[in-house]
């Protein structure tokens, strides 16, 4: 297949201020919140909750039935599954993941059925989530485990973004 260097992605109102970025798929009776952005090739399935201003980066894969709380960050790539067994193709077997408010899931992270990410916690990339992360704690890994608490990785997060703000100016 050839790569057409001139098309680019086609920005789709969705209503509220939020948008999605084609190609995607978005399923049916799908609820989104205001200000969301949804990315290309990212797939959105059927009766998935997104709360206000959630990111769902390009790539990501939100299973049938999925919640996500307001401000959620889904990296590019990420897996929430909802089928323990697969493939069951029974939906009163299907176990959706829960997102909290607040709470980022990484790049490449995948998150088993059953599972929930609690309010302002964290997955980092390329983690599989096999059992509920509590509300502000940061888990990595495979399986995830416990790193630190949130307030620690936003601080990291803030040192490093004043070291590249002090490298940029020359300090």
């Amino acid at each position: 297949m050839k790569f057409d260097s001139t098309s680019t992605p086609q920005r789709i109102e969705l209503g509220g201020g939020s948008v999605a970025w084609s190609p995607c798929y978005i399923g049916t009776d799908v609820k989104i919140g205001t200000s969301c952005s949804i990315g290309a090739l990212a797939h959105i399935g059927r009766k998935v909750t997104l709360g206000d201003a959630c990111r769902i980066q390009g790539g990501a894969y939100i299973a049938d039935e999925c919640q996500l709380g307001a401000r959620v960050f889904i990296g590019p790539n990420a897996t929430l599954l909802n089928d323990k067994y697969p493939p069951s193709q029974n939906p009163s077997q299907w176990q959706p993941v829960h997102i909290g408010n607040d709470s980022v899931v990484g790049g490449g992270a995948t998150v088993i059925a059953g599972c929930s990410v609690g309010l302002n916690a964290v997955l980092g990339a390329g983690s599989t989530l096999t059992r509920n992360i509590p509300d502000n704690e940061v888990w990595a890994g495979n399986p995830a485990v416990y790193l630190m608490m949130r307030d620690t990785y936003d601080e990291k997060q803030q040192q490093l973004k004043r070291k590249t703000a002090n490298t940029e100016r020359g300090e």
